[in-house]
């Protein structure tokens, strides 16, 4: 048993025996109504949730690696109640939490929580914000546990005082078997966000909030950009270790011992970078960096003022530097790139990978950890099932070259308007369709995808159920669209939240008020309590 684990019977023998200790000072606390308390508390502090949480990564790591079905998921949530429900709902349908984490994105704490308001991803938002949703998270996953757990133990009182040994029995091996709505979290630490002392501060922070995992991409901090936009600059191998170190130096001072980094390349759509690799040595990293550089080799009279050349298989050469006083690589390096940039970081203390492509295409990703495998053979990836990508277009197009490439007849498509609602019943639509519904798992099988995410889907779906809304609210529908579209879907789906003041903790405060006055409590959930309605 772990120090988090709850034992509820061994609780209140605790607290009982400290009533006789302290005498009549303690007459009026009741053993029972504190052990309910400290289970519904059972994570005191952010760091007791992070090493909770990495061993069961680490656990689903070990699991993957024996058999590919067993790969894990998460959606990106931007706000504690966005991720609440979303557990709440987990537990609801499937029983338990397993193989399920959370995703805090860098994108939407840049567009959603900064105090500047919406911002581009580009690392412009409070260094603090995103310790602060961690914390706010775990907040919200922990309150759902104690709302939970107040249910259960009203129904275990309610059980014994009807003399129900059978359901007394039943309702308390539920307590005693808990499942807690607390799950990893894979947390966005950008760029770093400075240099690699800044990396190791945040690092800290978010670690200390709960954070069992970190994700760290090789873009020059101070020039971010999202990994699905243009102009992306990569760092030389050298400094993104440094900011791998740096987050390990943090989970080891926190207690952390087995952290999760996630080391992310975007060199597969980055063309562009700050430096050139300093390197002692032919073959060495540094050298294996500058030899995507696209170079011009040139002579002593071919330098003009201000020229920067290095000396590269004996040649000298001129890298091509931009206007932004930034050298660009090769045409057509990205998945080389890529894949030095994965085994490097491996070699190095990252855990998993995440390569950011521009497609989600099983083929490409699979050929990139195939040949990461030749060199670190049990190589995994975290993989962004991007709201950036067009899922309906990309795979309808997959499946429109692969019935070319097989000789079938495809004049009833035209490849460049697939997305048209007209081919949504057609045979090449349903195939895609399947393809995407299958993605998950063969990219696992086949690509060696341990985890798959969608980083802001929340944000979209707020954006549509809003939109719904709002059209019929402040239209002809006026409160049906709510009553329609809303209350009566949650009220028939089982939705927690429709019973609102419950889900913001009116129960537990209730019991708080029993347990602190007894008799003179004033409640808040007699007769006249609306919520009695649901």
């Amino acid at each position: 048993m772990s120090d988090t684990t709850p034992n509820y019977r061994q609780d209140i023998d605790h607290v009982a025996t400290l009533c006789q200790v302290n005498g009549n000072n303690w007459q009026s606390i009741n053993p029972e109504y504190a052990a309910r308390m400290k289970m519904q508390n059972r994570f005191k502090t952010g760091l007791d949730i992070a090493k909770y949480t990495a061993d069961i990564m680490r656990a689903d790591m070990d699991n993957y690696d024996a058999d590919t079905s067993k790969y894990t998921q998460s959606l990106g949530c931007w706000h504690g109640f966005i991720g609440q429900q979303k557990m709440i709902s987990i537990k609801k349908h499937f029983e338990n939490t397993d193989r399920r984490y959370l995703y805090l994105s860098g994108w939407m704490v840049a567009a959603l929580r900064s105090e500047f308001g919406p911002l581009p991803d580009q690392s412009m938002h409070e260094k603090t914000s995103v310790a602060g949703l961690i914390e706010e998270l775990y907040t919200f996953l922990r309150q759902a546990d104690a709302r939970e757990l107040g249910g259960l133990f009203r129904e275990l009182d309610a059980a014994k005082a009807a003399n129900n040994s059978a359901e007394t029995a039943a309702v308390q091996d539920k307590i005693d078997n808990y499942v807690t709505h607390v799950v990893p979290i894979i947390a966005d630490i950008d760029a770093g966000f400075g240099n690699a002392e800044a990396t190791y501060l945040m690092a800290k922070q978010m670690i200390e909030a709960g954070a069992c995992c970190i994700q760290i991409e090789n873009q020059v901090s101070d020039e971010k950009q999202c990994g699905h936009q243009d102009g992306k600059v990569t760092v030389p191998h050298e400094d993104f270790l440094a900011k791998i170190n740096a987050v390990r130096y943090a989970f080891l001072e926190l207690g952390i011992d087995n952290g999760v980094i996630v080391a992310r390349t975007d060199s597969l759509g980055a063309g562009l970078t700050k430096q050139i690799a300093v390197t002692k040595e032919p073959g060495d990293l540094g050298d294996q960096y500058n030899a995507f550089l696209d170079c011009d080799e040139v002579t002593a009279d071919d330098l003009g003022n201000g020229d920067v050349v290095i000396k590269q298989d004996g040649k000298l050469v001129r890298p091509k530097r931009l206007a932004s006083n930034l050298y660009q690589f090769k045409k057509g390096t990205g998945e080389a790139r890529c894949v030095l940039d994965c085994i490097t970081s491996l070699q190095n203390g990252a855990d998993l990978l995440w390569i950011e492509t521009e497609k989600p295409h099983v083929g490409q990703i699979g050929a990139m950890v195939n040949a990461i495998r030749e060199v670190v053979p049990n190589a995994k990836l975290v993989y962004n099932n991007s709201p950036s990508f067009n899922w309906t277009l990309n795979f309808r197009q997959q499946v429109f070259d692969a019935m070319v490439e097989e000789g079938k007849d495809v004049s009833a498509y035209d490849r460049n308007s697939l997305m048209s609602e007209e081919y949504d019943t057609s045979e090449l639509s349903q195939l895609a369709d399947e393809k995407i519904r299958n993605f998950q798992a063969d990219a696992a099988k086949e690509a060696g995808i341990f985890h798959h995410l969608i980083t802001l889907p929340t944000y979209h779906t707020a954006a549509l159920s809003t939109d719904n809304l709002a059209k019929g609210y402040f239209g002809d529908e006026g409160m049906l669209a709510y009553v329609q579209g809303v209350q009566r879907k949650e009220i028939r789906q089982g939705i927690a939240c429709v019973k609102h003041q419950n889900m913001a903790g009116s129960d537990m405060g209730d019991d708080h008020k029993e347990y602190f006055a007894g008799e003179a409590a004033l409640k808040a959930s007699g007769k006249d309590n609306t919520m009695n309605q649901f």
